[in-house]
């Protein structure tokens, strides 16, 4: 029995791959930026994507990675995430040579911005682009290389075994038993002009500075059985991350797609 325990725990922390806010995450940051893009950035958008949603697009880097292709299986893998052991920070810690979240977002916004890139090219830059803007904003995924960002920290959330990183990626926003579309309609009632305008000074290297500061807090605070309490502790922090997810999201691609 006790074999049997361990075969299937196993199992349970090594079957999920990171995926950042699970579907509904990703949407609601998508489906929020969208409505703060500029008409020209909304043109660009609607251009490469067609008849395909900003939302839809957003979690596209995650349903492609049972993809047979080399790139979808081998390249793509290390772009959600960032390794980052306790005590350093980003500058300071040893770096992928593969490559990471905020250099492959550096990568892909190059191909928005090649006039000679091909529709496809772009297309498949601008699902990056926005996915993984929501990766930056889930602070595991500035992990602990030791456990893989929290995946192989077990935890008992609501009386269910799971892992700390599909806590952050899924369970806290599920608890709230809301829609992506539901999500975006209840946040954005909320953001004001002065965070648009505070929210999007900030550059991509200040998210991820900011996720080192969120992730020690949330190790601190994530241990025993999470309940009723926890979801009134994090809930707060699961709707600023959204909210700035996605107003950074519209503020990323305004800039990439003003006409000169």
């Amino acid at each position: 029995m006790r074999l049997l325990t361990v075969v299937i725990m196993a199992v349970l922390f090594a079957a999920a791959p990171a995926t950042a806010y699970g579907p509904t995450g990703h949407r609601v940051i998508a489906e929020l930026a969208y409505g703060y893009l500029t008409p020209d950035a909304r043109a660009a958008v609607d251009a490469i994507l067609g008849d395909e949603f900003l939302a839809e697009a957003a979690t596209m880097p995650d349903e492609m990675r049972s993809n047979p292709d080399e790139f979808w299986r081998v390249e793509a893998n290390p772009y959600h995430y960032i390794n980052v052991p306790s005590g350093v920070s980003y500058e300071e810690s040893e770096k992928n040579p593969a490559g990471d979240a905020l250099t492959a977002l550096e990568t892909f916004t190059s191909v928005l911005t090649d006039e000679s890139a091909s529709a496809d090219e772009k297309r498949r830059a601008l699902w990056f682009v926005v996915h993984l803007v929501g990766d930056l904003h889930q602070p595991l995924h500035v992990g602990h290389p030791e456990d893989r960002g929290g995946n192989w920290v077990e935890v008992v959330f609501m009386e269910e075994l799971t892992n700390l990183h599909r806590l952050w990626d899924e369970h806290l926003i599920q608890h709230q038993r809301l829609s992506f579309t539901e999500w975006t309609r209840f946040l954005e009632r909320k953001i004001k002009p002065a965070h648009i305008e505070e929210w999007q000074q900030a550059k991509p290297i200040d998210w991820v500075h900011e996720d080192l500061v969120l992730r020690d807090d949330i190790y601190a605070n994530s241990t025993g059985i999470l309940s009723w309490d926890y979801v009134y502790k994090y809930t707060p922090l699961i709707k600023s991350q959204l909210s700035k997810g996605g107003v950074r999201l519209a503020g990323y691609l305004n800039e990439i797609f003003k006409k000169q």
